[in-house]
């Protein structure tokens, strides 16, 4: 059944060279593809570093869907099934040069605002990209898949902008600029971390999905065929070694909500019998942010102290805010 799937959706080897120039950014209209490439790169990073600063997941979408920086990792992916050294030494090129380029324009963008507006603790467009774990890898595998499958198409190249949705490209390239502007070394760490995991995921499972389909030149001489194969085994390379902390990373986000979810029980207890409750809870490695609304005497806070690190068997800093609640009853008149 897989090897009629394949026949029945062999790649029509006559669609090759408009492929290929569509990429490349070849031919008669290379000039005007590249500036348009370069006008939507430029707004797309503006819009996400905005997007991503204020926290609108609609407005990150957006530039997510206007954001071209999969058309030349694309094009690194075919040139790479063809063993076209130069026309992937380019694509790849244009993508490096797309990524600094991305990076510096959020960092110049993100300059001129206060780091007190921007919250790298609370911020969930921020949170989101960076500390990225093993799901990531097996959404970009799937995303990669899915854009070799639509460009490699004509009939099903309306998809693409659900694929550029489904990868994220540019804005953790943008949380690496305002990461960088801010001096945030670990947040703009992951989130290229994110990035890197996306690119060489879209090059290994892209090109699986090109060469499944039958993309291939007329011909390959052995010296073309071996740098294929290197080229390959370079990005498969790439990915086991970003796994490594992506494994590490998803394991202390599991850890850590394993320890938050101890924390809240003992706090619970802590806070059983009297008439305050949780509004707020955060533990973030080995600090606790607590928020609790009530009326009646508190509880010593002491007490639970003592309880979290005689629990965890290491010190606990609490950053406690209680507020007090006076309920004050005014019965009703009756008329005589």
């Amino acid at each position: 059944m897989f090897e009629e799937f394949i026949r029945a959706n062999k790649f029509n080897q006559a669609y090759l060279p408009v492929l290929q120039k569509k990429l490349c950014f070849e031919g008669e209209c290379a000039g005007n593809g590249i500036l348009n490439y370069g006008v939507l790169l430029t707004l797309a990073t503006i819009i996400s570093t905005y997007g991503v600063i204020a926290g609108s997941t609609a407005t990150v979408i957006g530039a997510m869907i206007i954001a071209p920086l999969m058309t030349p990792i694309m094009a690194t992916t075919l040139a790479i099934v063809l063993g076209d050294t130069h026309r992937a030494g380019r694509s790849f090129m244009m993508v490096t040069v797309s990524t600094v380029f991305v990076i510096l324009l959020a960092a110049l963008i993100t300059c001129s605002i206060s780091p007190l507006t921007i919250d790298f603790q609370g911020n969930q467009e921020i949170l989101s990209r960076t500390a990225p774990d093993m799901f990531a890898l097996y959404v970009a595998l799937a995303s990669g898949a899915a854009g070799a499958f639509a460009v490699s198409r004509e009939s099903v190249s309306d998809s693409l902008p659900g694929v550029a949705i489904a990868i994220s490209l540019v804005p953790p390239l943008s949380v690496v600029g305002i990461s960088l502007s801010k001096f945030q070394w670990g947040d703009a760490i992951g989130s290229l971390l994110l990035f890197l995991t996306n690119l060489f995921a879209i090059l290994v499972s892209g090109g699986a999905v090109f060469w499944l389909s039958g993309i291939k030149p007329g011909w390959m001489d052995e010296e073309r065929s071996k740098k294929r194969k290197q080229a390959f085994s370079i990005a498969v390379i790439c990915v086991v070694l970003i796994s490594v902390p992506l494994f590490i990373s998803g394991y202390e986000t599991l850890e850590q909500a394993y320890y938050s979810k101890e924390a809240q029980e003992i706090t619970k207890n802590w806070l059983y019998g009297s008439g305050y409750e949780i509004t707020d809870f955060d533990l973030r490695k080995q600090n606790l942010t607590l928020h609790i609304i009530g009326t009646g005497d508190m509880p010593d806070p002491e007490l639970l102290h003592r309880m979290l690190e005689d629990h965890f068997q290491k010190p606990i800093a609490i950053d406690l805010r209680a507020i007090p609640v006076n309920i004050i009853h005014y019965p009703s008149k009756t008329g005589s």
